[in-house]
C-alpha cells in the first residue's frame, strides 16, 4: 500500500513569530540575532525581506548590516517559539496520531489512514496550511509524497505558504534534476565526496551503482541510493518533542576567552546544572558524558566517555566532563565556547549495577542535594541559589542565554 506522508515546515519560523507579534516589523527586513555583547552576534533567522539582501542564517550581524543597513535585529524569544511549535503540533495531531517532530519548526505526518475522514493528502495539506495561518498567524510549506525524504524535499521546493505534491508515479521527473545537496542526508561534507564521482544531481545519485556507493561511503552510501530511487521506507515515529531520545546538552559562548582550566570548571558546573534539571524533568539518567570546546580560531574539539554509573547529578556530570576536558585539551589556543552533553539516556526507574567500591550513600546524598537545588530554582528562579564560583564571573553570559538548553 502506498503511503501518504506530509512534511510541514514553518516558514522562517523565528522571524515569522517575531513579525506576527510585532506589527511594526512587518514588511521590513528583520533578523533574529544573538547578543553581540555575549559574542552570539550571528543571524539565527531572517524574513524574506532580509533574505532579498543576501543575508544568510549563521553569518555575523556586522556583515548582515553591511548588506542591509536598514536591517532590524531582534533578540530571540525561545519560550514563544516553543509555544508556537506546540500549538502547530496540536493542529497536526487533529489529523493523525502519527506525527514525528524534526526540530521546532518541522514535522512529518503519516496521513495514510486519514483519507476517509479528511480527504486526500493534498487536501489535508491545504487544510493544515490554512489552519496554521488562521490560528497561529504564521505560514507553513507542506510537501506531500509517498515517503519522508520526498515529503521533506517537497516542502523545500515552494516557499512560503505552499503545498508541493511529489507522487510515486512521477517523482523521477520532479526530483531527479535537482541538486543532490537538496536531498535529506546530503550535507556539505557528503556533497564534497559525491562530486568527484560525477554525482551532482539526485538523478546522478540514483543512477550510480549501489555497490560502488556502499564501497565509497559505507552504509550511508547505500541509504542515499535507496532514498534517491524512492525506496526509503522509514516510518513516521511519533514522539514527544519535549523528551529527548538519547541526549540532552547545553552550550554557551563565554563573554571572554577562557585561558586556564580553572576558568573552565565553573562554566562546566553551571552548564551541568541545566543538563541535570532536564534529566530530572524527563525522568532520565545519563550513562555517558561529552564535552566539546571551540577555540578562538573557531576550531571545535569534542570528547566523550561513559560515566562510572548512570546519573542525574549535575555535579557528577560536571566532574566527569571536567576530568575528560583536562585529560584531552592541550591549551594551544584560548577557548571561546563550551558545551556539555549527557549521553545514553535511560529511564531513572531502571536498576543499575554498582561495584563493591562505590559509595552508594554518598551518591544518594548528592542526588538528593541536586533535587533540592533544582526544586528551589524551579520555585524561586535560577538566581535563588548558584555555585559560588559563578558570582560576578566576567566570563559568563547573561542569565537568559545561560539557561537555554539544547
Amino acid at each position: 500500500m502506498t503511503r501518504t506522508i506530509l512534511h510541514c515546515d514553518m516558514n522562517n519560523f523565528y522571524a515569522s513569530v517575531e513579525c506576527m507579534l510585532n506589527p511594526a516589523l512587518r514588511g521590513r527586513p528583520v533578523a533574529v540575532c544573538g547578543d553581540s555583547e555575549d559574542r552570539h552576534g550571528i543571524v539565527l533567522a531572517k524574513n524574506y525581506e532580509a533574505k532579498a539582501y543576501g543575508i544568510q542564517t549563521g553569518e555575523p550581524v556586522v556583515g548582515a548590516k553591511r548588506k542591509c543597513p536598514s536591517l532590524l535585529c531582534v533578540p530571540p524569544h525561545y519560550d514563544l517559539y516553543l509555544d508556537f511549535s506546540r500549538r502547530a503540533k496540536e493542529i497536526y495531531d487533529s489529523f493523525t496520531d502519527l506525527v514525528e517532530p524534526f526540530g521546532l519548526d518541522e514535522c512529518w505526518l503519516d496521513v495514510t489512514g486519514s483519507g476517509r475522514l479528511f480527504g486526500s493528502g493534498e487536501v489535508i495539506a491545504h487544510t493544515i496550511r490554512e489552519r496554521v495561518k488562521t490560528e497561529l498567524g504564521v505560514t507553513i510549506s507542506v510537501g506531500v509524497s509517498f515517503n519522508k525524504v520526498f515529503a521533506k524535499l517537497g516542502s523545500d521546493m515552494k516557499k512560503p505558504d505552499a503545498v508541493t505534491l511529489i507522487p510515486a508515479a512521477s517523482f523521477r521527473e520532479i526530483v531527479w534534476g535537482l541538486p543532490a545537496s537538496d536531498m535529506l542526508g546530503v550535507g556539505r561534507a557528503t556533497a564534497r565526496k559525491l562530486s568527484p564521482l560525477g554525482i551532482h544531481t539526485i538523478g546522478d545519485l540514483a543512477a550510480y551503482p549501489c555497490s560502488c556507493l556502499r564501497a565509497k561511503l559505507g552504509k550511508c552510501g547505500e541509504a542515499l541510493w535507496l532514498m534517491a530511487n524512492g525506496l526509503d521506507d522509514a516510518p513516521v515515529i511519533p514522539r514527544d518533542p519535549d523528551v529527548p531520545d538519547k541526549t540532552v546538552g547545553h552550550g554557551i559562548t563565554t563573554r571572554r576567552d577562557l585561558l586556564r582550566a580553572e576558568e573552565v570548571w565553573p562554566v562546566l558546573l553551571e552548564l551541568a546544572q541545566e543538563v541535570g534539571h532536564r534529566l530530572l524533568a524527563y525522568g532520565k539518567r545519563a550513562t555517558g558524558v561529552s564535552v566539546s570546546v571551540r577555540d578562538n580560531r573557531l576550531v571545535t574539539r569534542q570528547w566523550q566517555r561513559r560515566l562510572p554509573y548512570p546519573s542525574q547529578s549535575a555535579f557528577a556530570i560536571a566532574k566527569e566532563a571536567f576530568d575528560l576536558f583536562c585529560q584531552s585539551y592541550e591549551w594551544q589556543c584560548p577557548i571561546r565556547s563550551v558545551t556539555v552533553r549527557a549521553l545514553g539516556l535511560a529511564s531513572e526507574r531502571l536498576p543499575y549495577q554498582t561495584d563493591l567500591f562505590t559509595d552508594t550513600a554518598t551518591l544518594e546524598r548528592r542526588e538528593r542535594l541536586d533535587r533540592t537545588v533544582d526544586a528551589l530554582r524551579q520555585k524561586y528562579g535560577d538566581g535563588i541559589i548558584r555555585n559560588a564560583v559563578l558570582l560576578n564571573n566576567p566570563q559568563m553570559p547573561a542569565a537568559d542565554v545561560l539557561h537555554r538548553v539544547t
